[in-house]
C-alpha cells in the first residue's frame, strides 16, 4: 500500500510539473503573439506606432533587393508607415504561420499575403525584462503571377 502512495503522489508531482511547464510555455507564446500581432496591425492600419511597440528599439531589418543585402533599423521602418491602411486593405491577408519558443529567445514565421505580392517574415524574438520584442527581421518579397483578364489583356 505504501508504494501505491508514493508511487501515486509521484504521478502527481510529474504531472503537476508539466502543468506548470505547459503553462509558462502558453504564456511566453502570448507575449510573442501580442509582439507579432503589434507587427502585423502596423500593415493593417499603417500606424507607425504598432510597429513601434513590436520592435526594440536597436533592432534591424534585412532582405536581398537585386541582390545585394539591403538592410534598415526598426525605426526607419516604423517612420516609412503611411498613417493609413492601405487602399487595397480589403484583399490583403496575414496571418503567424510558425512560432519556436527556447527560454527567452524565439522565432516566428509570418506570411503577408497581398494582391500583387506575396511577403514572408522571418523575426528574431528575445525577451527583455517582462516583454517580447522583435529584435531582428529578415523577408523575402515574391511577386506573384499576373492573371490574364477575358479578351487578351493584361
Amino acid at each position: 500500500m505504501r508504494k501505491l502512495v508514493l508511487c501515486l503522489i509521484a504521478i502527481s508531482c510529474l504531472s503537476a510539473g508539466v502543468l506548470y511547464s505547459a503553462l509558462a510555455q502558453n504564456k511566453e507564446e502570448e507575449g510573442v503573439r501580442q509582439a507579432l500581432n503589434y507587427y502585423i496591425q502596423g500593415h493593417v492600419t499603417g500606424d507607425g506606432e504598432n510597429f513601434r511597440k513590436a520592435f526594440h528599439t536597436d533592432a534591424k531589418l534585412f532582405w536581398i533587393r537585386e541582390g545585394q543585402l539591403t538592410q534598415r533599423t526598426s525605426a526607419e521602418f516604423a517612420a516609412g508607415a503611411s498613417g493609413k491602411p492601405a487602399p487595397d486593405e480589403a484583399q490583403r491577408k496575414r496571418w503567424i504561420e510558425s512560432i519556436d519558443i527556447t527560454g527567452n529567445a524565439a522565432v516566428a514565421k509570418i506570411v503577408l499575403d497581398y494582391p500583387n505580392m506575396r511577403y514572408t517574415d522571418y523575426m528574431s524574438l528575445l525577451k527583455i525584462g517582462d516583454e517580447w520584442k522583435i529584435v531582428n527581421k529578415t523577408f523575402v518579397s515574391e511577386p506573384k503571377a499576373r492573371t490574364q483578364a477575358p479578351g487578351g489583356t493584361k
